[in-house]
């Protein structure tokens, strides 16, 4: 028995493969606008090609994400909180408490013993703190997404980005290039500024170790180095943080499959 999960994020979606004994055995990350049928689609696609597979080797779809509800082929689908909670608790047992940055949207959460979702709190009225805010900052900057992570860890001035709107931040972020600031230090200064919104959220539901950072955002090393710092402990970053949400999905969907 075969089962999939998809996740159809808002800038990417991933597919995860699980065999019956709930062994992960193909996993995919499709950068092409998540939430649309053919990034669902075309993720599956590149998960069941790694492993020589056809979706009629499958015996049950779950869907997750912002385009859950128009992935094709899914037999279920279930929110993204529910999700994430599933494939973090599968990943490391020992989490209590959830970070998930990704494209557009921040959340946090917070799981019981037994992984079941006790607390959630998310930031989805604006891109402000995450994956699309990044971006933007990365080109006001000039410097390349995946370098600023390693870039803002050299930093000399520690500053202050004081807003996380990516319009008033673009516009601060700007005026410090023009007074002769570092690239490296207003680096860090927008990761504090994600660190500090993500603390504002964790402070709502509270903050149980361990600590598990999934979505793309956990990619990036200033990030998780200045939530650590805030946080005042070492965060669990899975191996491919972006598709843990899909994991969960075929935690969930062989579940599903072997109760029927």
């Amino acid at each position: 028995m075969i089962v999939a999960g998809v996740d159809a994020g808002s800038l990417s979606a991933e597919a995860a493969l699980v065999n019956e004994k709930g062994e992960f055995i193909s996993q995919s990350v499709v950068l092409m606008g998540g939430c649309s049928p053919k990034a669902s689609e075309e993720a599956l696609n590149v998960a069941l090609q790694e492993v020589n597979l056809t979706i009629e080797d499958l015996s049950y779809i779950v869907a997750t994400g912002c385009g859950r509800e128009i992935s094709p082929y899914a037999n279920a689908r279930v929110t993204e909180i529910t999700c994430l909670a599933q494939g973090s608790f599968s990943l490391f047992p020992s989490c209590r408490t959830i970070i998930d940055i990704g494209g557009q949207d921040t959340k946090v959460i917070r799981v019981n013993e037994k992984g079941i979702v006790s607390e959630f709190d998310m930031n989805d009225k604006c891109a402000a703190g995450t994956g699309r805010f990044l971006e933007v900052m990365a080109n006001a900057l000039g410097v390349g997404l995946e370098e600023m992570g390693k870039l803002s860890l050299e930093f000399d001035e520690d500053l202050q980005i004081s807003s996380v709107c990516t319009v008033f931040a673009e516009s601060e972020v700007i005026s410090l290039q023009s007074q002769g600031k570092q690239v490296n230090d207003i680096l860090r200064g927008i990761h504090k500024a994600i660190a500090d919104r993500t603390i504002g959220l964790l402070e709502r539901i509270g903050v149980e170790s361990d600590v598990v950072m999934t979505g793309g955002v956990a990619k990036n090393i200033g990030v998780v180095r200045a939530l650590e710092e805030k946080l005042g402990l070492s965060l669990l970053i899975p191996e491919e943080p972006q598709t843990v949400g899909a994991i969960g999905a075929a935690r969930i969907a062989l579940q599903k499959a072997q109760s029927t």
